[in-house]
């Protein structure tokens, strides 16, 4: 089954169920979807779908912080609810030490030197880590490597 047929399977047991988050978590991610191939005339694969997800979830993780300086806990139980929602549609996430393995090789496959090859190192990289690492984590540990 494909990750579209998921989603629209998980909404319509979220119909049933009178789950309103996670038909609207759900809703939110195929809007994002819908548009994506409308915009560029194109049938979204499993990959393009995961990468609306993650940008998703990382939206919600975003707002997060707002939520909590401002103390709304029941926002906060809201929009952590949602980001696992979503996150359940993502590949296993990476550990921070595979991460490196990437990023290691990454460098020696663009022949990096120092900081000024952060953006080769990034750009080797981030197409193998697609949904399964978060780009800030990539380049902090990118960051690591070079200035060791």
């Amino acid at each position: 089954m494909s990750l579209k047929e998921q989603l629209f399977a998980d909404l319509k047991e979220a119909m049933k169920q009178k789950d309103n988050v996670l038909k609207d978590t759900v809703q939110a991610v195929r809007a994002g979807i819908l548009q994506i191939e409308k915009d560029k005339h194109i049938e979204l694969d499993d990959d393009g779908v995961i990468e609306v997800v993650a940008k998703e979830v990382k939206k919600y993780c975003d707002v997060l912080p707002d939520y909590e300086k401002s103390g709304r806990s029941d926002l906060i139980d809201e929009v952590n609810r949602r980001i696992s929602i979503l996150k359940s549609y993502l590949p296993e996430q990476l550990t921070e030490e595979e991460i490196k393995d990437f990023v290691l090789n990454a460098i020696e496959e663009v022949s990096a030197q120092s900081m000024k090859d952060m953006g080769k190192v990034m750009a080797a990289v981030t197409p193998k880590l697609k949904g399964r690492a978060d780009n800030k984590t990539v380049s902090s540990i990118v960051k690591q490597c070079l200035t060791k």
